[in-house]
């Protein structure tokens, strides 16, 4: 048997999951399948940035294979790819060498989206939330020069590969800049809005997602580091946006907010579910499973909001639609054979607490700490009520696939 061919098949597989965005556990379970097929058992270790395949030869003669995952991306389409391709390989059993030029192939058909599209997933991820979160036609208009923005800067920072803390602060300093200035030249109506909006555009909900289903599949410490991960990036955001609001006081009067509207709940979803139309795209998520995840985020702020509507508190509505989004992202994985982990990700996007976070960093650079203290408090509540409510579910389904699979045994 050609070991080293089936050692690079199996750790080429687990490094093109994760660096275009799996689990841990996924990346784990589909090295394990892999080799398993053929008549070896072996020993998986995975962190964020590291992998570690190890194995036993016939003659008892052990074999270790080490990749260092750098630079992590947003590829859920290849993610569905890969995963396919273990599939494949497990049910069709074929030589290593075959397998192997199997992946070169899915490594070479892989799609990604053009910049003009990244930009327009930008655009319309930005404006679509800055409408969702209360915003005017106008915070609409310009929230869609703040999102070109953020996914140009974004777009360099990541072709050359820049930490992740320095580029998320770097664009939210520069994307506050620019709607304090279309705020004071009269284009923007509440700059709050846009900034919030497009603001959606730097908080990592992949990275938060992962880092729960970690948790749930007890890979506690890939889980922990992707929250760090969560938290530092929040970091960013607030230091980025505080000093923007610091500049442009300095340069002109502070920023005053207008009234937020009290849009009506279907224009929420409406605006829900367009932006995220958007982070489909930036997430590189192709097809109709596209208006699928959008569907999925709409139907999840409607859950959260009828909840509220029926005299339900905050934390009721986002434990609902925490509880809904999982559901949905499961029987739809399951229907559809493609990764869970695109439409959850989808379709938790309108819940993640982003006006909760600027208005921290706000009431933070004005000096008002207890304020500031408690939209901090609100935001935890919010993120640790979704994080409860993905746990349940998935771990729901996690034991039902583990008795099925028993059952086959």
């Amino acid at each position: 048997m050609d070991y080293n061919t089936i050692l690079e098949l199996a750790v080429e597989l687990g490094y093109g999951l994760a660096i275009c965005g799996a689990e841990t556990f996924r990346v784990e379970e589909s090295i394990t399948r892999v080799l398993q097929i053929y008549g070896i058992t072996p020993e998986v270790f995975a962190i964020p940035n590291n992998l570690l395949v190890s194995i036993e030869t016939e003659d008892h003669k052990p074999m270790t294979r080490m990749r260092r995952i750098g630079y992590h991306g947003n590829d859920l389409d290849s993610v569905e790819r890969f995963s396919n391709l273990s599939r494949r390989i497990c049910e069709v059993r074929p030589d290593p060498k075959t397998a192997l030029e199997w992946l070169h192939q899915v490594n070479a058909s892989r799609k990604q989206y053009r910049l003009s599209m990244r930009l327009l997933g930008s655009l319309i991820g930005a404006a679509g939330y800055a409408v969702f979160f209360g915003g005017s036609i106008m915070d609409f208009l310009a929230a869609c020069l703040c999102g070109i923005l953020v996914g140009f800067v974004s777009y360099f920072f990541d072709k050359k590969k820049v930490n992740f803390f320095f580029s998320t602060m770097v664009c939210s300093f520069l994307m506050a800049v620019l709607a304090y200035v279309l705020h004071n030249a009269g284009i923007a109506d509440n700059a709050d809005h846009v900034i919030i909006g497009t603001l959606m555009l730097l908080l990592p909900g992949l990275v938060f997602t992962n880092g729960l289903r970690d948790i749930i599949y007890g890979d506690t410490n890939s889980g922990i580091n992707r929250i760090v991960q969560v938290l530092l990036v929040a970091a960013a955001v607030v230091l980025g946006t505080a000093t923007a609001w610091n500049v442009v006081s300095s340069l002109w009067t502070a920023p005053l907010a207008a009234p937020t509207a009290d849009h009506a709940l279907w224009l929420q979803c409406l605006a829900a579910g367009f932006g995220c139309i958007g982070f489909c795209i930036l997430f590189n998520i192709h097809g109709k499973g596209s208006l699928l995840c959008a569907l999925g985020g709409a139907l999840s702020w409607a859950v959260y909001g009828l909840v509220i509507k029926n005299g339900g508190t905050e934390a009721l509505g986002y434990f609902s639609a925490a509880l809904f989004a999982t559901f949905y992202s499961e029987v739809m994985a399951r229907v559809r054979k493609y990764p869970a982990i695109s439409y959850l990700l989808i379709s938790i996007f309108p819940l993640i607490p982003g006006a909760g976070i600027y208005y921290t960093a706000s009431f933070m650079t004005q000096g008002d700490m207890a304020l500031a203290g408690q939209r901090a408090t609100g935001s935890f509540v919010c993120a640790g009520t979704i994080a409860v409510g993905i746990l349940l579910v998935s771990s729901l389904f996690r034991l039902y696939s583990t008795l099925k699979q028993n059952r086959h045994k």
